[in-house]
C-alpha cells in the first residue's frame, strides 16, 4: 500500500506518483475498508472534484455500516456528477432502507434514465431497480386507495 509505504520511510521505486483511487479500489476488493478510505481520501486531497472517488467512499462506507456518511458522499457525487447512474443507484438503496420510499423512487428513475455500460452487471442492477420501483409504485397505489 503506497501511504503505508510513505509512513514507513520506503521510497518509491517507479518515482511516479502514486494512484490512490486505484489503491483504494485494490484494497477494498481485499475488504482492507479502512485502509480503502484512507486511499479514497488521498485520491480526494489531490482532485477534490474526483466524484469515482466520493462515489467509492460510499460503497466503502455502506460496507462497514457508516450508511449516514455513504449518503453524504453520493450526495456530494450527485452535486458534482448529477447523471452519474451509479451514485443514484447506490443513494435510492440507503434511502429505500432508511423508509424514505419516495427519495429512493426518483433516484430509481433517473439511474434507469442514466446512460450507463453495457454488461451482466449492469442489466442485473437494471433488472433490480426496474422491479424495485414497481414494488414502490404498487405500494404507493394501494395507500392512495
Amino acid at each position: 500500500m503506497t501511504w503505508w509505504k510513505f509512513w514507513e520511510g520506503a521510497r518509491e521505486s517507479s518515482g511516479e506518483k502514486p494512484d490512490y483511487y486505484e489503491e483504494g479500489l485494490h484494497l477494498a476488493r481485499q475488504d482492507r475498508y479502512h485502509d480503502a478510505l484512507t486511499s479514497f481520501r488521498l485520491a480526494l486531497k489531490e482532485r477534490p472534484e474526483d466524484a469515482a472517488s466520493m462515489e467509492q467512499m460510499a460503497v466503502v462506507y455502506t460496507r462497514i455500516g457508516l450508511t449516514d456518511d455513504a449518503v453524504k458522499m453520493y450526495e456530494k457525487a450527485l452535486a458534482l456528477h448529477p447523471e452519474s447512474a451509479s451514485a443514484h443507484y447506490g443513494l435510492a438503496f440507503l434511502l429505500l432502507n432508511r423508509g424514505a420510499s419516495e427519495g429512493a423512487a426518483e433516484h430509481l428513475e433517473q439511474f434507469l434514465d442514466a446512460d450507463k455500460p453495457g454488461g451482466t452487471e449492469v442489466e442485473q442492477r437494471v433488472d433490480h431497480a426496474r422491479a424495485t420501483l414497481e414494488r414502490l409504485r404498487a405500494a404507493g397505489e394501494d395507500r392512495s386507495d
